[in-house]
């Protein structure tokens, strides 16, 4: 499908790419493996035509369609949410709104028999083809799936994508690429602002859907379920196995030890030889030999091991002071933002030396619970901090408190104390701080990289309760492992808000999980809670579709249909598509009202009296009414369409 075909990529005197060959198939599923800087977002860039390569080539067939997912992008608020994920449908936009045209011209028209009415159900005829063909009659309900499944509530999709974070923009632009349905999807880590329902889904859609995959991610437990081939990038060369990431790891140790055994053999044969020339360079008699030897070194492609390997740096937290028995303790805690309820009378008590996990929804209230819990937002009902609890604290706004002036070395040195100030430069290495890195002064670090040397600072704070909130969102998988090896070791109390279900795996033997404004206690491990969970869902999902008993239909009965009643049946379906219309406009603008409503009620709770809330339960029950008159218009619809086709 794609043939990648000598591919030589230069920054500067820095080869990023050094004559790289593969093919992608149209079933691959690849992840892209290899250090930070190795090149994986490049190549993601260069197969989606946004960079060019220094030399070599990417052949996409004219026909492939290709949807790109960056890591970082531009995007514009102009519009709601649905109306932002409709723009992937932009010729079936056009043709809806033709076939909408056609079908009113149709129906303000009486003269059957004419010719221009017959030139118009022609062209009806040819736009609907044309319609059903890209999927038209489903892809308002696959917009609301491909949205829901990524983590969207009904209410979510009439508002403004302006009132959205960062993160649930991307999940838009994501529904947007999964929704045009191209052959080759590219995705720069897709999992980064998703909670583990919508990383769940998305693993689904992508392992079921026809076309290939190519991806980079940090998601260890996503690459494994979705990809079946892992290309490794290393200095300059790939390396491929038609295996997922785990395997990739396992046949990756054979593949090193080789390629070391190869290049200390080879160092041997260098020195031997370079020894050889040295001791007879200047006797006569062997300067035909020596002459030989020099040609053979210039001929000589050097063996190159990536210096990658620091697996044996072992970071270990200081001892954690002790605490009381009930590190914290919640009782009845409700939480409201204005109108908005996050919490309803919540009971929780955590005790020393548990780990735990809060996990759920993006919006159900882990950050709001964890904040609670650090007294940084007030609540109602009570909560409790233990008897000498002395708490770390880990979020994404944590990278904003560090001294703007002190380089990142400065940074960690300032609060190493004891043996750990000797692996300073190791520990900034193994959270992607390399080199000339560790000397830049903080206030031009990247947001990521802040991030990450919060977590470091983090690291070695004599507390005994840590709480972290989504910690591996700017970690490699490399790094994540060090920071999930350091808490694992940890002898204090560990709360940890995360989707990232590898690294939770090994790690909590509790799981709390936020769901309808509680909080429900799983015990156990994170895949032991997500097979509870899946079994629960089957049970609703059986609950909700309970089997019915088929009934044999009777025997159609083939019956020649006239010219006139064609043309009866035609002009039916021309009315009833254009009430179906009609409805689902009407339903648009109710939605918006209540959506309007509802963010009235959340900024002005002074303004709510009893002819506002009467005003909102009438609009409800008009799109109940007007569902259900949806429901009915598209069973007639497809009666008088079976009279068509008998």
């Amino acid at each position: 499908m794609i043939s990648v075909e000598d591919l030589y990529v230069e920054f500067g005197n820095f080869e990023l790419f050094k004559q790289v060959s593969f093919i992608v198939n149209s079933r691959d599923r690849i992840g892209l493996a290899g250090r930070n800087g190795a090149g994986k977002s490049t190549l993601l860039k260069i197969f989606a035509g946004k960079q060019i390569p220094t030399s070599g080539k990417v052949v996409v067939p004219k026909d492939c369609k290709i949807g790109y997912l960056p890591q970082h992008m531009e995007t514009t608020d102009s519009l709601t949410v649905l109306e932002e994920a409709s723009r992937a449908f932009e010729e079936i936009r056009l043709l809806e709104a033709n076939i909408s045209r056609l079908t009113q011209a149709l129906a303000d028209r009486e003269d059957y028999d004419s010719s221009e009415y017959h030139k118009i159900m022609e062209d009806l005829h040819e736009v609907n083809d044309r319609f059903h063909l890209l999927g038209g009659s489903n892809f308002h309900a696959d917009i609301e799936q491909t949205l829901m499944g990524l983590g969207f509530e009904r209410n979510d999709l009439q508002r403004p994508t302006a009132e959205f974070s960062g993160g649930w923009r991307m999940r838009i632009e994501l529904a947007k690429i999964l929704l045009q349905k191209p052959n080759v999807f590219l995705l720069d880590e897709p999992t980064n602002h998703l909670d583990i329902e919508s990383i769940q889904w998305l693993e689904k859609f992508l392992k079921e859907y026809p076309g290939a995959v190519v991806l980079v991610s940090h998601d260890k437990a996503f690459l494994d379920n979705v990809t079946n081939r892992t290309i490794e990038i290393s200095l300059g060369k790939i390396y491929d196995y038609k295996v997922n990431y785990s395997h990739y790891l396992e046949l990756r140790v054979e593949r090193r030890e080789q390629q070391l055994a190869s290049y200390r053999n080879q160092q041997k044969m260098i020195a031997d030889t370079e020894d050889f020339i040295e001791r007879f360079r200047y006797k006569a008699t062997k300067a035909v030999q020596v002459q030989s030897r020099i040609k053979q070194l210039d001929k000589v492609e050097r063996i190159e091991v990536d210096d990658e390997d620091t697996r044996s740096l072992n970071i270990r937290f200081p001892p954690s002071p002790r605490s009381g028995t009930v590190v914290f303790k919640a009782s009845g805690v409700s939480k409201f933002y204005d109108q908005l309820e996050v919490l309803r009378e919540v009971d929780l008590t955590i005790e020393r030396g548990e780990k735990v996990a809060f996990v759920g929804k993006n919006g159900e209230g882990k950050t709001t619970m964890a904040r609670i819990l650090m007294q940084q937002l007030e609540c109602q009902g009570e909560q409790q901090l233990g008897h000498n609890v002395k708490i770390g604290y880990f979020a994404q706004n944590q990278a904003s408190l560090l001294d703007e002036e002190l380089t990142a070395l400065q940074t960690i040195d300032n609060i190493a104390v004891g043996d750990i100030r000797t692996k300073i430069r190791d520990i900034l290495g193994a959270f992607m701080f390399s080199g000339e890195d560790v000397e830049k002064k903080v206030k031009v670090l990247s947001g990521g990289e802040r991030s990450r040397l919060a977590m470091i600072r983090l690291l070695l704070e004599p507390v005994n309760f840590l709480v972290l909130d989504e910690p591996t969102n700017h970690l490699d998988i490399h790094s994540k492992n060090i920071l999930k090896h350091a808490l694992i070791e940890y002898d204090g109390t560990l709360l940890i808000v995360s989707h990232d279900r590898e690294f939770l795996d090994g790690l909590v033997q509790t799981v709390y999980e936020f769901k309808n404004k509680k909080i429900k206690q799983h015990l156990g491990g994170i895949y032991d809670f997500l097979q509870k969970k899946e079994i629960e869902s089957l049970r609703e999902l059986e609950m909700q579709n309970p089997i019915k008993k088929e009934k044999k239909e009777p025997a159609r009965e083939v019956i020649n249909v006239s010219f006139g009643e064609r043309k009866e049946i035609n002009r039916m379906i021309s009315k009833l598509e254009k009430q179906i219309h009609d409805v689902e406009s009407y339903v648009s603008k109710l939605e918006n009202e209540i959506t309007v409503t509802d963010l009235f009620m959340s900024d002005h709770p002074e303004k709510v009296d009893g002819e506002l809330l009467t005003k909102y339960e009438s609009i409800k029950k008009q799109l109940d009414a007007e569902l259900n008159k949806w429901a009915d218009l598209h069973g007639e619809l497809e009666t008088w369409k079976n009279k068509k086709t008998d």
